[in-house]
């Protein structure tokens, strides 16, 4: 029995899905209607570089679009990909930080670099911990005009990282916002915000800007036991502020400018998080006063042709990333009256690790179908990724064993005992790929890109992919793909004595074997199966002071996608993942990501201008890495109910939206062995948000 959610519950829920469907059902009407409502979902350009069909797609491919995420109520790109067949959202103790698990790889950290995030095609990746960074969290969706995902590896395509999966966020042009939308929220937890979005003509330029302001509170969910506790047990001291609540707030702004001029276009973007508060704590040690801020800015300039010739086409894309993470109060890592063997911190420990980081890429690709039923495409870059300077501020120092001993008042040792230097990593590549179709129902792709990196050498990485239209109604595709993931700044170059960097670390790598099938069961209905298989190796861990490439892990899983048009006003939708990774070095389950995933949603258009979407989400069965004792993590389904008008210009329209309705008690893992968090980390409970636009 899941705490908070009977299975009676369940069964509700699920009847709310459906009985909105089954009680309304009328004969289909025309799919363009349905387009309007839902927006496009039936092309994609992140499997090849270049749009085509997804249902022919040489990838496990999933489209997301502004239309949908109205629809279901969804706040911000958390509660988006939790939707998407095998995709589930966990989190970090620190910060709270959202963990994209795909096909259950991608938990068991405090970073998620093994899912590629991309904006309009360029890598959000910072350098120090190989992931998105602080600025992300919380991600808004106004601005957003279509989210594609590809679930398996991307690397023949955009190299590192693109190791599990690729999410591109493709955020809003001129014409997808004509006019002007004004709009605000108010909700649980203190959560309010408010924006402005633009999109029209300046002369000949066509221009789309956005600005948004918010804040929250963040969740206040109680911690039973942390870190302290344990240390409080072992050397009898009291200075645990566990039971505690989270601290999980935050002072947003986001904003963006898009600028297009004939075959030219430039796209900047920024990311503002104050006031970010340390979720269950740096040091997994409640804090409720520390508070960093985290600055994103980046901006790409592209020039494009697809018709440079009757057979060519070009495109050169420049693009500029900084990103800044800095501690204006000092981190307390563990709370005031901390007593350990090295020594006693009346004050707390504490430390504040701040880093600056600044990246430049240029890409160029040609494409030439010139060849009778081939489409070739040539791409090549380079990047310069720079960890440009870092400063630690502490209280401590470590001695010659490694523990950490009192040095006085906070100050900056980054000439002595900083956590990093200023690195620089220097990238080159080149990647080719052939789309060919054999016959007039096969298509065979093939590709492969090969990175030469200035600090650890060279990987190459290849793909194939066959898609067969067995039948007008019916698409197999066989795929077959290497991934890599470089290793971060901190693997590599970190100074920690209880968690060193090596430079002489190599790249993960993964083979992924995929069979897919798309089955339009009828005009208005469609069925996607996927199954896959997949072997990672050389992943980089903890072993003893110092991180080496000492992992290997296999998985083998399934995902089920339906879609059920009923009507022009009633549309169902729902997806089932199944996963299994087992850890080669002990024999046992990964840990960690759920085995069962199962997500369903019914909307219903009703009375002319209403909108009412029910979903429900249920994650089962996640179990304990090795060497972790405590019970399997408990599962939880949640209800979210949304209402929302669907008006035309120069009108308001109004959305109320509540999440978690029976108020599961939602629970994800804290890190093995569990000696620091050990009842895990507490979710949002029920929660109530209101919202306003207007649109001129």
């Amino acid at each position: 029995m899941v705490k908070g959610f009977s299975y009676r519950r369940l069964a509700l829920a699920c009847a709310l899905s459906f009985q909105i469907a089954a009680a309304l059902a009328q004969s289909a009407e025309d799919e363009e209607y349905l387009a309007l409502a839902y927006g496009d979902k039936t092309t994609i350009s992140i499997a090849t570089g270049s749009p085509q069909s997804l249902r022919r797609a040489p990838a496990v491919a999933s489209v997301i679009t502004a239309e949908d995420i109205a629809a279901m109520g969804a706040k911000d790109l958390d509660e988006v990909l939790e939707s998407v067949a095998g995709i589930h959202v966990s989190r970090a103790s620190v910060r709270y930080a959202p963990m994209y698990v795909i096909r259950g790889i991608g938990g068991g950290g405090q970073t998620n670099p093994q899912a590629l995030l991309l904006q309009n095609g360029i890598p959000m990746t910072t350098l120090f911990n190989g992931d998105k960074g602080a600025a992300w969290v919380g991600v808004p969706l106004e601005n957003i005009a279509r989210i594609e995902i590809i679930r398996g590896p991307g690397s023949a395509l955009y190299g590192a990282d693109a190791y599990a999966g690729v999410i591109n966020l493709i955020t809003k042009t001129a014409a997808d916002t004509p006019g002007t939308e004004f709009g605000v929220r108010i909700g649980s937890f203190g959560s309010k915000n408010g924006w402005l979005q633009y999109g029209g003509k300046l002369g000949a330029v066509d221009a789309a800007a956005y600005l948004r302001v918010g804040s929250t509170d963040g969740i206040k969910e109680i911690v039973s036991a942390d870190a302290q506790t344990r240390n409080d047990r072992l050397f009898g001291t009291h200075a645990s502020l566990a039971p505690g609540s989270v601290n999980t707030g935050y002072d947003a702004i986001d904003g963006g400018l898009n600028l297009s001029y004939d075959q030219w276009r430039l796209r900047a973007s920024y990311k503002q998080r104050d006031q970010l508060q340390t979720g269950a704590g740096i040091n997994a040690a409640l804090d409720p006063a520390s508070q960093g801020k985290a600055e994103t800015v980046n901006a790409d300039l592209s020039w494009s042709d697809p018709q440079l010739t009757q057979n060519w086409s070009v495109g050169v894309t420049g693009s500029f990333l900084q990103y800044v993470l800095t501690y204006p109060t000092n981190v307390m890592l563990l709370p005031p009256g901390t007593r350990l063997p090295s020594g006693s911190f009346p004050d707390g420990m504490i430390g504040g690790p701040n880093q600056w980081e600044r990246q430049y890429r240029l890409s160029a690709y040609a494409a030439y179908a010139g060849f009778a039923g081939h489409n070739l495409r040539i791409g090549l870059g380079h990047d310069d990724l720079e960890l440009y300077d870092a400063k630690t501020y502490k209280n401590y120092l470590f001695n010659a064993a490694g523990a950490p001993v009192p040095a006085g008042p906070v100050a900056d040792y980054s000439a002595i005992q900083p956590h990093i230097r200023p690195q620089l990593r220097k990238v080159d590549y080149l990647y080719v790929q052939d789309e060919w179709s054999l016959a007039r129902d096969w298509a065979f792709t093939a590709g492969v890109r090969h990175d030469n990196y200035s600090d650890f050498g060279g990987t190459t990485n290849p793909r194939l992919a066959l898609v067969w239209d067995a039948a007008f109604d019916l698409t197999a595709k066989l795929l077959l793909g290497r991934a890599f993931r470089a290793p971060s700044f901190n693997e590599q170059y970190g100074i920690n004595p209880v968690g060193n960097g090596n430079p002489n670390l190599r790249p993960e790598s993964i083979k992924t074997l995929e069979a897919a099938l798309s089955w339009k069961t009828s005009r208005d209905s469609q069925v996607n199966l996927s199954v896959f298989h997949f072997d990672m190796q050389d992943i980089i861990r903890l072993v003893g002071t110092s991180y080496a490439n000492t992992g290997a892990q296999r998985g083998n899983g399934m995902e089920i996608e339906a879609l059920w048009d009923i009507s022009r006003s009633v549309r169902f939708s729902g997806n089932y993942a199944y996963q299994k990774s087992i850890d080669r070095a002990t024999g046992r389950d990964a840990g960690y990501a759920p085995h069962h995933h199962l997500f369903a949603r019914g909307d219903w258009r009703f009375a002319g201008n209403w909108l009412a979407s029910t979903q429900l989400n249920w994650v089962a069965d996640r179990k304990r890495a090795a060497g972790d004792l405590r019970p399997d993590v408990p599962d939880y389904a949640t209800v979210d109910l949304t209402l929302r008008t669907v008006n035309g210009k120069n009108q308001w329209n109004f959305a109320a939206n509540v999440r978690n309705l029976f108020n599961a008690d939602v629970r994800e893992p804290s890190l093995a062995p569990g000696l620091a968090i050990p009842n895990d980390l507490p979710m949002a409970p029920r929660a109530l948000y209101l919202q306003a636009i207007l649109r001129l």
